[in-house]
């Protein structure tokens, strides 16, 4: 069977042949040295922009510009977070769905799902982390992991979730160009899902996705020096299932998530 051209590939799987032939660029020693330390202060001080971000830097014995200090930033994903119209940068073009989480009570399995990315820093570079989270047991659904902020893995994650989970009454996302993109919101619709963004005083929903980010960084990530992306995949695997399968939280009752979510399962097929 004669083999499809690279490009008539990428325009069925509606990607750009860029994204295709890209791959990641190796960073110098002294730029992965200040992307670690940018990557725990934002975590300490996430209300914190490049301006004071530049400072805690320079005191802590670098010597770097407010202008570099973005470029990081830009490029490993993070922003000051705090009350605000935008907290994401919407991809041009795609329709913004309304926020449906206002004064609503979670309290079952599977009513409310939310998404975000994180980036992990690694030796010689950095990755891109997706997680779906179900809100009512903090169970991480699925994950996937990306050298580019590209909408794919995130189609990824969402396709694997719902394929062993079933479907959320809700889908909540931020208006990033990943999640607002065509591709992703026809999968919510075309599974007659409900679709809520983060807008304007929503932004502090999102704290259970970002206490997970705080907590895998601090156990697991920034404990571990991985050679490569195959090592880190596969430490936190290991992690996400510790997280799921033996971390209990005193929200739940000081039960795991794994325990919350399954006895809502069981309880759904009861009734």
């Amino acid at each position: 069977m004669e083999k499809l051209p690279i490009t008539k590939q990428c325009r069925l799987l509606n990607i750009s042949p860029s994204a295709y032939y890209y791959h990641g660029k190796a960073i110098s020693s002294s730029d992965a040295t200040i992307m670690r330390s940018l990557a725990a202060l934002h975590l300490n001080l996430p209300h914190c922009g490049s301006r004071r971000l530049r400072d805690e830097l320079e005191s802590a014995g670098f010597t770097i510009g407010r202008d570099r200090v973005r470029r990081f930033m830009r490029d490993m994903g993070i922003q000051a977070i705090y009350p605000r119209p935008r907290t994401t940068q919407r991809g041009k073009g795609h329709k913004i769905y309304p926020y449906l989480l206002r004064n609503l009570s979670i309290d079952r399995i599977n009513q409310v799902w939310a998404t975000d990315i994180t980036y992990i820093p690694m030796p010689r570079g950095f990755i891109y982390l997706v997680a779906i989270l179900d809100l009512y047991s903090r169970k991480v659904l699925s994950y996937s992991f990306s050298n580019t902020l590209d909408t794919q893995f995130c189609l990824d994650a969402l396709e694997e979730a719902l394929n062993k989970y079933g479907k959320p009454e809700i889908f909540n996302t931020d208006q990033g160009s990943q999640f607002t993109s065509d591709d992703f919101t026809q999968k919510l619709n075309e599974n007659d899902i409900k679709i809520s963004m983060d807008g304007k005083g929503a932004w502090i929903d999102n704290v259970f996705v970002e206490r997970l980010w705080r907590s895998l960084k601090y156990e697991e990530v920034y404990l571990k020096a991985y050679e490569n992306i195959k090592e880190a995949k596969k430490s936190m695997k290991a992690w996400f299932e510790r997280y799921n399968q033996k971390r209990k939280h005193y929200g739940l009752n000081r039960e795991t998530p794994d325990q919350v979510y399954f006895a809502g399962t069981k309880s759904k097929l009861a009734a």
